[in-house]
């Protein structure tokens, strides 16, 4: 069996009147994230991450936020995709691992809604997907409520 890790990650600014989507979800706050697509961040680093195990270069490439079809576009669709190349490549993923970084809102609460939503998109289990949240202490843009970031390890394998 050949087993192969990538990590990813990914920042965004965050901005008054924006919809914050995360991990699949609707969260209800006053910011939300700004990107070409919806800026759902957890999709972003998880696609990042499959695309590095797998040396498929990363989420720019093969999404480019100059090519105007993905302006807005659900996150999910892009993680839907990136999940078919993996796949079409004759890997499957074994777990991720996702830590989001941010001031606020509390995400705890939206994690299993989270991992459900995720677990749909990537058709793995949920106990596949760790999302944990935390935040910067106050210190730095998260810290100061300008922006989020999150961190992403995959572990796939070819049999």
């Amino acid at each position: 069996m050949k087993i192969r890790v990538g990590q990813g990650y990914d920042v965004h600014q965050l901005a008054e009147g924006r919809d914050f989507w995360l991990g699949g979800i609707k969260i209800p706050h006053t910011h939300g994230p700004l990107g070409h697509s919806d800026a759902d961040i957890v999709c972003h680093v998880l696609c990042d991450a499959l695309l590095g195990a797998a040396n498929m270069r990363n989420i720019g490439y093969h999404f480019s936020d100059k090519d105007p079809r993905w302006k807005g576009v659900d996150s999910k669709l892009l993680l839907a995709e990136v999940m078919k190349m993996i796949r079409a490549a004759d890997y499957q993923v074994s777990n991720v691992d996702v830590t989001v970084v941010l001031q606020e809102p509390k995400l705890n609460p939206h994690i299993p809604a989270m991992k459900t939503c995720l677990s749909d998109v990537m058709q793995i289990p949920e106990e596949d997907i760790s999302i944990k949240a935390t935040t910067s202490e106050h210190m730095g843009f998260v810290g100061r409520k300008e922006g989020i970031a999150a961190h992403c390890v995959a572990l796939i394998y070819k049999t």
